[in-house]
């Protein structure tokens, strides 16, 4: 199972990007009311969340490799913030299928699942940055 989590380094950057990616759209739609923009989010969150849980599982499976070492703190918050993140996205798929009634309430709750998601993988993705590159990267 080890070689099928070294895929994680690969796969990590497409749920990032479209969650994000979501996210812009999604703040796109309340500077300028058009369906464009909300399609693009909804399509971007409900790949993204299909992608993260596949990232989720080879993370999860590389964290066990004999390549990672698994005493690392920043590993243990990578890990379940990374599993947050996933979660989070897929409560996002799910709550976009409800966008068609014209609620507040499921607009609200939406938005607010999507955006606390996104933050949930910045941060993710920042600890993995940081478990990879160390956390004196940027520093000369």
């Amino acid at each position: 199972m080890s070689f099928i989590g070294k895929f994680h380094p690969l796969l990590v950057h497409f749920p990032i990007a479209l969650v994000l990616a979501a996210a812009a759209a999604e703040l796109a739609v309340t500077a300028a009311p058009r369906k464009g923009w909300r399609t693009v989010a909804v399509a971007n969150i409900r790949v993204g969340a299909a992608m993260g849980v596949v990232t989720a599982i080879t993370g999860w499976l590389f964290a066990s490799s004999p390549l990672v070492d698994d005493a690392s703190t920043f590993l243990e918050w990578h890990r379940w913030l990374g599993i947050a993140a996933a979660a989070g996205a897929i409560g996002t798929a799910l709550l976009s299928l409800r966008l068609r009634v014209s609620s507040h309430r499921s607009m609200f709750a939406y938005r607010f699942t999507l955006f606390v998601t996104a933050l949930l993988v910045a941060i993710t993705g920042h600890l993995g940055g940081t478990l990879v590159w160390g956390a004196r990267f940027f520093q000369p």
